[in-house]
């Protein structure tokens, strides 16, 4: 009898060898399920340049940290959580026959690598075609969900215009990322703006029921829902309770750093003129349809270097400006004041009462005009929106007040002081809210005001120095207040020569710090 060992042997053979042929190496990536997104995010940046020295901030530095974080994982986004056209020096300045007006940021984002912006209440401080210029030149991609362009035809998304034609704003973005084992995933934006600029050619919708809305379609679709925002804090920490089951909310608006966790949602907002950014890593795990976020803070300074062709075009823009400062009077890189207690620019503060900043600024104004009986300066002449640090330079004022303007004299009746005095006070929270000598209070209980603790008197004239806007009736409220008043008894000539300091008011304060840093 023959033995079929010898067959059996043969096809056990075949079979291991078989095996071997489709054995998966150690070494082989294997979709693990899982995928993570890093965003760099900034937000509230005014100055393309660092400040403080070349201490912080700065476009250039931000272009080097997504380009590390880029190197690291390549689905790497950085983002922009709103105001970053205006305010700005480079507002009052003009190029090429042009104002500036936010260009030298959008290029300077362009060259940096922005990937997603989202609408700051002060992208509209700026005219309606100066804002389309902005939006043609911006290479990066706009989301806007609650946030309309408001024409003569009707209200509609706003519309970039490129070679390729017109592409309107989309109500919600979605980024498709994919990894080096194969993972896919899709992350849906959501872009909310609070509605606090009323410019007449833009309209909002209510952010938390836009929010609502867009959410729950990204869900559908999406693995992850992530809103960029520029509210207040408050707002997004509603927003983060209404709606649990975004993965992380990125804003803007505040300008100090904001770190809160509702629930199981990061809400994070850098320092100002990117001073930092939060690097976020998103995980999204595919498999099991959940998101974690790890957050980190980085600190944009002197240990981070500069991108080289970022500089270039940030140095572009620098020089544009020291030609245009040296030619009404600057030293924009000047030391006035070395040190100090941070001085207080920020809306919300110098909108509804005195601040340190305030209160210089009015003193440099009664020193360059002694013979004054009040001084008055509207609010929204400061437009820095910030906390400026020490050293403060010449630029720093100039940053502070971009519109400068001359201190104007004028002698008028007690009744029409204080009815511009009234007028500014109902002002409180806008740009009309005045700010004025310490010499003048008003009292809540009687509804009056007294100047060096005497009742202004109505039919008394009073020496009042104040900023030549004021004198246009074009402040809020104060429509009454022009040439033509009746109450306005003389105006004297406005001074003109860059020697005299009432010839711009920022050549006066400038002075004036100069003189209580010695």
């Amino acid at each position: 009898m023959k033995t079929r060992f010898p067959f059996y042997a043969s096809i056990l053979a075949l079979v291991l060898v078989s095996c071997k042929t489709v054995t998966i190496p150690s070494n082989a990536i294997v979709d693990d399920g899982k995928i993570t997104i890093t965003f760099v995010q900034i937000n509230d940046v005014y100055e393309i340049a660092p400040m403080q020295g070349g201490k912080v901030g700065g476009v250039a530095r931000v272009s080097t940290l997504k380009k590390e974080e880029l190197a690291k994982n390549p689905n790497t986004f950085m983002v922009m959580a709103g105001d970053f056209l205006s305010p700005s020096v480079y507002n009052s300045l003009k190029y090429e026959g042009k104002s500036i007006r936010g260009k030298q940021m959008v290029e300077s984002l362009n060259s940096a690598g922005l990937d997603l912006a989202v609408f700051g209440n002060h992208e509209f401080d700026i005219k309606e075609a100066e804002l389309q210029d902005r939006i043609n030149e911006s290479t990066f991609n706009w989301v806007a969900s609650n946030t309309f362009h408001k024409t003569k035809s009707g209200i509609a998304p706003f519309v970039k215009t490129t070679s390729s034609g017109k592409e309107p704003f989309p109500e919600t973005y979605i980024m498709e990322v994919q990894d080096q084992d194969g993972t896919k995933a899709k992350i849906g934006f959501i872009g909310l703006t609070l509605p606090f600029n009323k410019a007449d050619y833009v309209s909002y919708t209510d952010e938390f029921e836009a929010a609502e809305k867009w959410y729950n379609q990204l869900k559908e679709s999406c693995d992850a829902v992530v809103a960029l925002t520029h509210l207040a804090v408050e707002e997004d920490s509603v927003l983060a309770r209404r709606l649990p089951g975004l993965a992380l909310i990125m804003g803007g608006h505040e300008h100090d750093m904001q770190f809160k966790k509702i629930g199981d949602i990061y809400i994070t907002k850098a320092h100002a003129n990117a001073k930092s950014a939060y690097v976020n890593y998103l995980t999204i795990d595919v498999k099991n349809k959940t998101t974690s976020v790890v957050p980190e803070l980085r600190m944009i300074d002197t240990t981070v270097v500069e991108d080289p062709e970022t500089a270039l075009v940030v140095k572009k823009w620098m020089d544009i400006g020291e030609k245009n400062y040296e030619a009404l009077g600057f030293n924009a890189k000047r030391v006035i004041r070395e040190e100090g207690e941070p001085l207080d620019g920020r809306e919300e503060m110098i909108r509804s009462g005195k601040t340190n900043l305030t209160r210089i600024a009015v003193s440099a104004m009664e020193k360059a005009v002694p013979t004054a009986d009040v001084v008055l300066l509207n609010s929204g002449s400061i437009r820095v929106d910030d906390v400026l640090q020490m050293p403060v330079t010449e630029y720093d004022i100039i940053r502070t007040l971009p519109y400068g303007g001359a201190i104007m004299e004028v002698d008028m009746r007690g009744n029409l002081l204080t009815k511009v005095l009234e007028a500014g006070r109902n002002n409180v929270g806008s740009g009309g809210f005045l700010q004025y000598s310490s010499s003048v209070n008003y009292n809540p209980a009687t509804r009056t005001w007294t100047l060096k603790d005497a009742p202004i008197n109505p039919k008394k004239s009073y020496h009042v120095a104040l900023a030549d806007f004021l004198m246009t009736g074009g402040e809020a409220n104060m429509g009454f207040l022009n040439k033509d008043n009746p109450d306005i008894i003389k105006i004297y000539p406005t001074p003109t020569s860059s020697t005299d300091l009432r010839s711009d008011s920022r050549l006066a304060i400038i002075k004036y710090m100069a003189e209580l840093g010695k």
